[in-house]
């Protein structure tokens, strides 16, 4: 009869025990490829990534999050499982070579001491928004940098906040805006009035002084400003995570835009495909972008209005979930049809969120 395996059986490796692994790989004209992350409840994406990575060499090592650092990044709960315990299931996986672990936030000192050949992050990242310390080290031991692709729908926060979250219940969500927030405002006071069934976990804007952040703050809500960072059109790299980030910490179930006056990208659409809203002023898919009220006024139009719609990479281009319409009057401009497009907004936008999960659309 075979002996049980105890924890005492299974020991990392050591950064020096790596090291040594790739000066032989390295006199033998082989590459060490190197990753890094905390793989607490390890999924499919997991495995496809370190396969990927894996196949980029021909060994790889993964440095692994100690709980210590787990826990700085990712709250006081996590990690679920203990260090021993991750390196030891990342073992097992046919992709890992071997697993060691490291105690700081940063992979710095590992990267300067290991001297990977190649080093894989994933789709998550970009060269330009990894970690600059981690940057530098990579450049400096000569490592070639990989970015893979994200595997769409695959998160270990996902996956946690889906075995916690309640059937039914408050609909969790955040709201990003860029102005003065009326329809912010009018989602705080449904919620106050008992029309909205919802708690609002996050409010972030891209405007450091906008009424938006006012109105969350005066309402006693979390609310963050994200550096939308130099270009003063686009979101940057460094931001778009950043809201990410604090979707993800906030256990968010949908995300409103109301006002936000930038484009989201990745992370964020593909892991909240379904659960990102918008509301545009006009009838969609007439008049799409930043100036449809004006194009409406434009076209000779006889009516104009609202649309709530799902967010996709196509801008303005989701299913419509619903749509509220007013006249063209004589001497509108587009101020005026604006105003009046806006009270239409303050009363769609909170009904649709109010039957989302009657709607049969997706939460966490």
């Amino acid at each position: 009869m075979s002996k049980a395996m105890t924890d005492a059986d299974f020991t990392p490796a050591t950064a020096a025990e790596v090291r040594q692994l790739r000066d032989q790989l390295d006199a033998q004209g082989k590459k060490l490829v190197f990753t890094n992350g905390c793989f607490d409840l390890l999924h499919a994406g997991h495995v496809r990534y370190l396969n990927e990575a894996r196949a980029l060499g021909d060994a790889m090592v993964v440095a692994l999050n100690s709980d210590a650092s787990v826990r700085a990044l990712k709250g006081p709960e996590r990690p679920l499982n203990n260090e021993n315990d991750r390196a030891e299931v990342l073992c097992g996986l046919r992709a890992v070579d071997t697993v060691v672990v490291f105690g700081d936030e940063r992979a710095t000192s590992l990267i300067e001491t290991i001297h990977p050949h190649v080093y894989a992050k994933g789709g998550d990242y970009t060269v330009e928004s990894l970690n600059a310390e981690e940057r530098t080290a990579l450049q400096s031991v000569g490592a070639e940098i990989r970015i893979l692709p994200l595997v769409p729908g695959r998160s270990t926060t996902a996956t946690i906040q889906k075995m916690h979250a309640p059937q039914g219940g408050k609909l969790r969500i955040a709201v990003l805006g860029s102005g003065v927030g009326s329809n912010f405002k009018a989602i705080v006071e449904a919620i106050a009035a008992g029309k909205l069934d919802a708690e609002v976990v996050a409010a972030l804007s891209d405007q450091k002084d906008s009424g938006f952040l006012t109105i969350a703050k005066q309402a006693g809500l979390p609310a963050h400003f994200v550096d939308p960072g130099t270009n003063p059109k686009k979101l940057g790299e460094a931001a778009q995570k950043e809201i990410f980030e604090h979707l993800e910490r906030a256990r968010t179930d949908v995300v409103v835009l109301a006002g936000f006056m930038r484009i989201l990208k990745e992370p964020v659409i593909s892991h909240y495909s379904g659960r990102i809203v918008n509301v545009h002023p006009s009838l969609l898919p007439k008049h799409k972008g930043a100036h449809a009220v004006q194009d409406a006024l434009d076209a000779g139009d006889a009516e104009a209005g609202c649309s709530v719609h799902l967010v996709t990479a196509e801008i303005d281009a989701g299913d419509i979930l619903e749509q509220g319409r007013v006249p063209v009057l004589p001497g509108d401009t587009a101020a005026v049809l604006h105003d009046r497009i806006k009270q239409v907004e303050h009363v769609l936008l909170p009904k649709v969120l109010h039957e989302w999960r009657q709607r049969g659309l997706a939460v966490r």
